[in-house]
């Protein structure tokens, strides 16, 4: 299967692409008789394909196209993600098992009031004295949102349509950040981004 490796961009890192050439020689198999003779190039039937509308379906064969990578989110977007049903978390950071060892002075976003940070910090530091479960639950529930938790995530390039479209202009910095990322992926011009995008 054929991997792309990309650069790090904004709060995704270790991006790797996997399937691109396999997944445009399938999208081809609809229209053929002898899919032997099928290839990876991208043709202007296939990319009219990839540049459908969201939920019309002829784009299915994106799914194939898999993306992994390291995403660092505060928990307000972190909340958001999870929205996307094709956006698999394969593992992250856990406030539940960590929150008490975090450098608490570089865990959050420049957005987090430093008197929320302070409160934090003299819950973690109390609870290190008494070890007491409930001095923890404090702990959790006062966390701010502006916390920066990293997890490895999985998608496909038809579920980065989709967020792309629906957060491109969105208030929070991260999501126009990672909508920028998105716009550098291999081919994300040709097959992601909508087509008005693509003019400019």
């Amino acid at each position: 299967m054929s991997e792309h490796i990309c650069k790090d961009y904004g709060p995704v890192s270790d991006v790797h692409v996997y399937g691109l050439d396999e997944s445009i020689k399938k999208a081809k198999y609809p229209m053929s008789v002898d899919i032997s003779k099928l290839n990876g190039e991208l043709t202007t039937g296939i990319q009219s394909l990839a540049q459908s509308g969201i939920g019309e379906g002829h784009d299915q064969w994106l799914t194939g196209i898999v993306v992994e990578f390291d995403l660092t989110y505060t928990v307000k977007a972190w909340t958001e993600a999870e929205r996307y049903r094709f956006l698999y978390f394969i593992s992250s950071q856990s406030t539940m098992h960590r929150i008490a060892r975090f450098d608490l002075d570089k865990q959050y976003s420049q957005y987090t009031d430093p008197r929320c940070v302070e409160v934090v910090k003299e819950l973690v530091e109390k609870y290190n004295e008494t070890k007491d479960p409930e001095d923890y639950l404090r702990i959790l529930y006062s966390n701010p949102c502006g916390m920066l938790l990293t997890a490895g995530m999985v998608t496909n390039y038809r579920q980065l349509k989709t967020i792309y479209t629906q957060r491109k202009n969105h208030r929070l910095p991260e999501w126009r950040e990672f909508c920028a990322w998105i716009e550098t992926l291999p081919m994300a011009k040709e097959l992601i981004l909508p087509k008005e995008d693509k003019a400019a």
